[in-house]
């Protein structure tokens, strides 16, 4: 047996995004042009790691990522998985990273870990941070301690929780932070450190249809109620709000979310970004213990557009009756 072949087996997938762009010309603003070849020749020392299986699937801004596609990326990685890999490496754009993440999380059934990486500079950028995020993924990828995790987001030499993770800053370097609790791990000289033991997790089955919308609409202030009353009549099967401050609402969205909660499922989260809904504080009409009163969910620690992840694959599996039970509290 060569010594490449004592190497464990990393799968490692790009799918777009900042990390795989670069300008064509001067002044043209940078796209999608790095395959997963070209980005990994960028960063020679990761053969050294494992045998490395890579591939292309996707070259697209990851706003322009959709549920059908990650489902898609999600079957590569679990054939992958079940092919000998010890780990799989996903690298996308940061825009939408924290949603996607917590999106392969739900799903994700095995110990071996998935972990999500990208940059905030292009490759043609100086200083760009797309190598040295590849090669610290790779790092938590392989290390025994990130088993039974779920899927994991590697950035800026820190570890985070797909279910707490946010981008919290536009352009910065540091522009991912799980509020209220931190990342649970970094990167100390080459070697993930974690700060907890895993928890148990949760997984949901496959959804079983595709084709169902949730909404997601942000309270704001002086705001009507007329695309409340259009979310029925779209064909939405479910709604997501993102309320003020502890998850609420005004007095006239409250009624509007009493008529639809009995019809189909309402979480009201928090746009604040930090923080989670309160449960039995207030007591005027769009506050928490009112919406309760009619039917709507509240979202606890949970952010507005992984609840509107959340239900749209629990109405895809049909489990959409035990929400309460995934809602963080």
């Amino acid at each position: 047996m060569t010594e490449v072949e004592h190497l464990p087996r990393l799968s490692i997938a790009s799918l777009g995004g900042t990390v795989s762009m670069q300008a064509d010309a001067p002044g043209r603003g940078v796209t999608p042009s790095l395959d997963c070849e070209k980005q990994l020749a960028l960063l020679p020392q990761l053969r050294e790691l494992a045998q490395l299986e890579i591939a292309t699937l996707c070259l697209v801004p990851s706003a322009s990522l959709s549920f059908v596609m990650l489902l898609e990326v999600l079957a590569w990685a679990r054939a992958e998985i079940e092919a000998g890999s010890q780990a799989v490496i996903l690298t996308q754009g940061t825009d939408s990273l924290e949603e996607t993440a917590y999106f392969f999380d739900l799903l994700w059934p095995y110990d071996a870990p998935l972990v999500l990486t990208g940059a905030m500079r292009s490759a043609s950028q100086p200083g760009s941070d797309g190598p040295a995020n590849l090669l610290a993924a790779a790092q938590v990828a392989l290390a025994q301690e990130s088993r039974g995790r779920g899927a994991l987001v590697v950035i800026n030499d820190q570890i985070h929780c797909s279910t707490r993770v946010r981008k919290t800053a536009s352009l910065a370097m540091a522009a991912f932070e799980s509020p209220g609790s931190g990342a649970i791990g970094e990167l100390v000289e080459g070697m993930a450190v974690y700060r907890q033991m895993p928890c148990p997790r949760a997984v949901l089955p496959l959804p079983e249809r595709v084709e169902h919308r949730v909404a997601l609409l942000e309270a704001c202030l002086d705001a009507d109620t007329a695309l409340l009353q259009a979310v029925a009549a779209f064909g939405f099967e479910g709604l997501v709000i993102a309320g003020f401050g502890a998850g609420h609402v005004s007095s006239a969205w409250s009624d509007m979310l009493g008529e639809l909660a009995p019809n189909l499922p309402v979480i009201v989260a928090t746009r604040t970004g930090s923080g989670t809904t309160a449960r039995s504080t207030y007591g005027f009409a769009g506050a928490e213990i009112d919406l309760q009163s009619k039917g709507v969910h509240m979202a606890g620690q949970l952010c507005p557009r992984k609840c509107r992840i959340l239900l749209w694959l629990l109405l895809g599996t049909g489990q959409q009756s035990s929400l309460c039970s995934w809602l963080p509290h």
